[in-house]
């Protein structure tokens, strides 16, 4: 990754840290759970992380927060991997799994026993709560909390000997129930939990909280900056807390930003994680979905990730981005290495009925700007499909494409005039008849004839049939959350967010792979799905091309 263009409020405090000498080498890193897949959210986080150490020539490390086995797997693990690698985040040797530290951090625990500042509890999680007290009035001290130093270590000794069942018992520091601070209100730091660990099987039934690993895992790393989202500064009094009350190594300065919020999705891994497991979506790589695992299937490129996280920046407070910007990134990538190919999604056969009986082959460019990509071959028949769009049979005066006796250029081929409107039982329109110019074959303009329309087509006996699947937002509201009180965000989903069609592709689409971008002219970015077959092929339109005839026909115009 590269360094940013634009320094931010990060830097210049990491620059006067290393102007007052507090630091030699500036240390960050990115600390998932494993309980799901990374969204977009996270990649502005990986970028800024990866990219801090980069632009400081320091160290980045990938950990893993990994305390909560009833809902981390493996495979979030191997996933979380491969987003990092995709996105061009080298973590190097610096993988780190926060149970690696679980024998170091119960250590910890028990110095706060020894030094009076944690007792065993015996109160539920509800009581727990209910003691907690509110923003305006102060909690009530647990009626455990005065147990003698030998006796909470003993209690805590037999917690971790598995002598108790699930929520018997939880240690908690003992700070003060009545700071303003809810999270320093007498905090849980270890609960038992009989599970089985994805790294270390059945060694514990006691795992630390997030809050009392995430911090002391930092220290134990030698993290310089550690740097969250604004979610967690409400917490930064309590990870100080322990800092200052435990033997660590080292002291990491925590600094958050404004989280990333996008419009027309969820960000919460609870929210997407309901979507996965309630059917709506087809798993978390779900081209519709706005996981780093979906973006990729569905064709965006780590480099307009990378772009549309360095556009949005650095903020102080939460903001919500539109979804625009980051198409528009995709597209701006993808201008300049994608292929060219034409496709018809919505097929209007053309009978051209004095074109010769055998296919007549032409050139088209691999991309207009680049002649390095080469061309590739284009046949063209007696039969061809157009888009039904591309046909009105009483047009409006700036409709420059197919009409009745109005002439049109097949892009890269010749000249064409409809001359016939067949039409079925219906009265839908079922085929065209059409003559050809053959003095303007391959794109001659034959007696300088200006013709205003240009139209994409494919052969309809040599072509490439694929199932196209089109997308529109995941949800119907820019603010899915934006509910009634009785309401629920998947209230709000939109049920046209995917529309699968049978399409036709040019020969050459034959020469597409997985995961590959292509442009299928005037019609938007496509991609091939990593699950298509010879038999079967798939593509995701990643993201529309801008259609000035569409933008004219909805205004009226």
């Amino acid at each position: 990754m590269a360094e940013p263009r634009a320094k931010n409020f990060i830097y210049e405090q990491i620059d006067a840290d290393l102007a007052a000498g507090r630091h030699s080498t500036v240390v960050t890193r990115f600390p998932p759970e494993p309980n799901g897949y990374l969204h977009i959210g996270h990649a502005k986080s990986i970028c800024l992380n990866h990219g801090i150490a980069a632009a400081y020539n320091g160290r980045f490390h990938l950990r893993f927060d990994d305390t909560n086995p009833s809902k981390e797997e493996t495979r979030y693990v191997d996933s979380i991997q491969e987003d990092l690698r995709w996105l061009g985040a080298d973590w190097g040797d610096n993988l780190f799994f926060a149970s690696d530290y679980f024998e170091q951090l119960h250590d910890w625990a028990v110095h706060l026993i020894r030094e009076g500042r944690a007792f065993v509890c015996d109160l539920s999680g509800d009581e727990i709560r209910a003691h907690r007290g509110t923003l305006t009035t102060p909690g009530r001290e647990s009626p455990f909390r005065d147990r003698t130093v030998e006796e909470n270590l003993d209690l805590f000794r037999r917690m971790r000997a598995g002598e108790f069942g699930n929520g018997e018992k939880v240690l908690r520091a003992r700070i003060d129930m009545a700071h303003p601070n809810l999270n320093m209100r007498d905090p849980v730091l270890y609960r038992i939990l009989h599970a089985k660990h994805h790294r270390t099987g059945d060694a514990w039934c006691i795992y630390p909280m997030y809050d009392f690993a995430h911090g002391q895992s930092d220290a134990i790393e030698g993290i310089t900056h550690s740097i969250c989202t604004l979610e967690f500064e409400d917490h930064r009094p309590l990870y100080d807390w322990f800092i200052e009350n435990l033997p660590v190594p080292h002291r990491p300065r925590q600094i958050e930003f404004a989280r990333l919020n996008l419009t027309h999705t969820v960000m919460s891994k609870r929210k997407l994680l309901r979507l996965v497991n309630e059917g709506h979506v087809d798993g978390w790589d779900d081209p519709r979905m706005p996981t780093i695992s979906g973006l990729r299937r569905r064709g965006y490129t780590p480099e307009a990730i990378r772009e549309f996280c360095e556009r949005v920046g650095v903020a102080k407070r939460n903001n919500t981005i539109s979804l625009a910007l980051l198409e528009f990134c995709l597209r701006q990538d993808l201008e300049g290495c994608a292929p060219r190919r034409m496709a018809v999604l919505d097929p209007l056969k053309v009978l051209i009925t004095n074109f010769p009986d055998a296919a007549e082959t032409y050139k088209g460019p691999n991309h207009p700007a680049d002649p390095a990509m080469g061309d590739r071959k284009v046949p063209l028949t007696r039969e061809i499909y157009i888009e039904r769009e591309d046909f009105m049979e009483e047009p409006p005066k700036k409709f420059f494409r197919l009409a009745p006796g109005r002439e049109v250029r097949l892009r890269y081929a010749c000249y064409i005039t409809c001359t016939d409107v067949v039409k079925d039982a219906d009265g839908r329109i079922a085929e065209l008849r059409a003559t050809f110019d053959p003095e303007s074959r391959g794109g001659s303009t034959p007696d300088n004839r200006k013709v205003k329309g240009t139209i994409h087509w494919v052969s309809a006996t040599e072509n490439v049939p694929f199932e196209a699947r089109l997308y529109e937002t995941l949800f119907t509201t820019e603010d899915p959350d934006d509910v009634t009180d009785d309401g629920s965000f998947l209230d709000n989903l939109n049920p046209d967010s995917l529309r699968t069609i049978t399409a036709y592709g040019e020969p050459a689409l034959r020469d597409a792979r997985p995961g590959e971008p292509v442009q299928f002219e005037r019609k938007g970015y496509f991609v091939l799905d990593v699950d298509s077959t010879v038999e079967r092929p798939v593509f995701h339109r990643s993201v529309t091309l801008r259609d000035s005839w569409a933008k004219q026909a909805k205004s009226g115009a």
